[in-house]
């Protein structure tokens, strides 16, 4: 169910869904409308749980093996519903549309295409129908999309690095950079090493995830052993001012997901999201809906969510939104343009 859109625009307040943006944390599966999932369920004969089917974000803890168990279990289930080309491309259509509807002017799509394969005819073609839906998404909606192809951390190392010579190899078609996902608490950031360096010499920008279920340890292993350049999520950086002060001296972008903080328990409540202080040590960020299937928000409330909770004001949002469009693998020209889009957003008179 999308977040009542009426509280992101209210009397004497700039509405936050007209804020030019980018989107450069969003993951495939987790982007797919409530609706679809249970019209895909019902094509294909799925038996949704109720966490899944019943209209309301799942309750959700992954601070804790078993919750991060049931989390990715209900993300393999929505994932199962997904298996033909149509499927793809009705899955990255109404996830463009949707960020259309809230602002974003640019989006970085996140996938392991592994995951895919199996019902895609292998991972070269599942790789293709991938690409062919963004391409025609974009093209239908006028966003700009791209590809960040993730690896599992769950997984072998040598599937990593064949991943990141796919990425490499399909770079043309719109993939712009590598990342590393699942859990992070799994595993060390060392080892996926040689995969991250395929990457980027190659030209693909170093995204991984760090900083969410565990501590600044795991964004330091980040910076120090994959290089990145930019950080999936990175809020645990707050527990450790010279992380931090690194983190903005090198302008290394954290994609924060706030609502997604707290759906996974990583943090009680929206105010404890360290935004601030992220904000406050000059730390750049890029806010992101992470999975808006399971967290029942998109874009634009993330934004609302900083209003609100943290009292971030007009131009202090503005600011944020430049950030999201300096973090993204753009071109110059779409970046000084959505810059300048920006700022005529914030002259206008609010209400």
């Amino acid at each position: 169910m999308r977040q009542d859109l009426g509280m992101l625009h209210s009397s004497g307040e700039r509405d936050l869904r007209t804020l030019p943006k980018a989107h450069l944390h969003l993951h495939f599966t987790g982007s797919m409308r409530p609706s679809t999932l249970l019209e895909l369920a019902d094509k294909y004969g799925v038996h949704l749980p109720d966490a899944l089917s019943g209209g309301e974000p799942p309750k959700l803890r992954a601070t804790d093996e078993r919750g991060w168990f049931r989390f990715q279990r209900l993300y393999d289930i929505a994932r199962s519903c997904l298996r033909e080309p149509e499927d793809i491309q009705r899955l990255v259509r109404e996830a463009a549309q949707e960020d259309v509807q809230d602002g974003s002017r640019w989006l970085e799509i996140q996938v392991d295409p592994t995951s895919y394969a199996p019902r895609l005819g292998g991972l070269i073609p599942a790789l293709e129908v991938i690409l062919d839906a963004v391409e025609s998404a974009s093209r239908q909606t006028g966003l700009g999309i791209r590809v960040l192809v993730a690896a599992n951390r769950m997984k072998h190392p040598l599937d990593a690095r064949t991943l990141a010579r796919l990425a490499v190899r399909y770079r043309d078609r719109g993939i712009v950079g590598f990342g590393l996902s699942n859990d992070e608490r799994r595993g060390f950031a060392r080892d996926f090493d040689r995969a991250f360096t395929i990457a980027r010499e190659g030209g693909l920008l170093a995204a991984p995830h760090g900083g969410e279920l565990s501590g600044p340890s795991s964004v330091r292993d980040c910076l120090d052993d994959l290089r990145a350049a930019r950080i999936g999520h990175g809020v645990r950086a707050s527990e450790d001012h010279w992380l931090l002060a690194r983190l903005a001296e090198r302008q290394v972008t954290c994609e924060v997901c706030p609502s997604s903080n707290v759906a996974l328990g990583v943090y009680d409540k929206a105010e404890d999201v360290p935004v601030r202080v992220l904000w406050d040590a000059g730390v750049p960020m890029a806010l992101g809906a992470d999975d808006p299937l399971l967290f029942g928000s998109r874009l634009a409330a993330q934004y609302e969510l900083v209003r609100r909770e943290h009292g971030f004001s007009d131009a202090e949002l503005a600011e944020l939104a430049r950030q999201s469009v300096r973090g993204a693998a753009m071109p110059q020209d779409v970046r000084e343009e959505v810059l300048a889009d920006i700022d005529t957003w914030l002259a206008a008179e609010p209400g």
